[in-house]
Formats: structure tokens, C-alpha cells, sequence
């Protein structure tokens, strides 16, 4: 006895309860909308992120925005040590020839942080990229 196709309520035909066509479609909109949550979350969890450590530069001796998060961190440590009395030769830093107060010390290859020499104590001034560094003396 031949089996007989069935005109199923979404207009298509086919065999069995349900018209399988449709239901991938409906479980696949279903997938699909968990992932644009999950998507929104994790876009959401990403600007909380980007705004806790958008108010960390507030608190900041010397303006760092706009630089990479690594020598942020690390400028921050350096900037510690040395405002906590840490010499700066302990980070291979340099007085400059031109103005024996202006000290520079290295971050890294490309950045530099140049610190001003009062007589009792040394305040850092400014991150300089490589290329700032090497195009006009840092004066401070």
C-alpha cells in the first residue's frame, strides 16, 4: 500500500506529524536569538569593561590616554616607584644632556618616561612615544 503525502497547515507536503521543514526554521530562529543575546552581552560586558578602565586615568599623575594598556601598566608601576622614592637609575634612566633636571627613563623601545628634577624629589611629567621623543627635546 503506497504511502500518502499530507498537505500540512504551513503549505508544504511531506510525510510523518509535523512539517520538519519548518520546524528547523523555528529552532534556528530560536538559536539565533540566544546568540544576538549572548552577542549583547558580551558587547555590554566589553563598554563596562571599557568604562572601569576609562576612570582609572583619572586618578593618574601624568596623562596616559591614548596609550597601549601595557605601557599604561607599566608607566603606572614606574610612576609608583618612583613617587614612593625608588631611584630612577634602579629603571635605567638617563639625565639629558641639554637640561641636567630633565630625566628620561625607558618603557619600553618605543616610549619614554621623562621626569622633571626639583632638587628633593623627581616628578614625572609626561609618556613620550619613540618618535615625539626623538623630534623635539622633552623640555619639562
Amino acid at each position: 500500500m503506497p504511502r500518502r503525502r499530507k498537505q500540512f497547515p504551513c503549505g508544504h507536503q511531506g510525510y510523518g506529524q509535523v512539517c520538519h521543514y519548518c520546524a528547523q526554521l523555528a529552532q534556528a530562529k530560536v538559536l539565533e536569538a540566544a546568540e544576538r543575546e549572548q552577542a549583547r552581552l558580551a558587547q555590554e560586558q566589553a563598554r563596562l569593561a571599557r568604562q572601569e578602565w576609562e576612570a582609572t586615568f583619572a586618578s593618574d599623575v601624568v596623562d596616559l590616554q591614548g596609550l597601549p594598556r601595557w605601557i599604561v601598566l607599566k608607566a603606572r608601576q614606574v610612576i609608583a616607584e618612583i613617587l614612593a622614592g625608588a631611584d630612577y637609575r634602579r629603571f635605567k634612566g638617563k639625565r639629558l644632556h641639554h637640561d641636567r633636571r630633565v630625566i628620561s627613563i625607558p618603557l619600553s623601545y618605543d616610549y619614554r618616561l621623562i621626569c622633571y628634577d626639583t632638587g628633593d624629589r623627581i616628578e614625572p611629567r609626561s609618556v613620550l612615544s619613540h618618535e615625539d621623543y626623538n623630534v623635539k627635546k622633552p623640555l619639562a
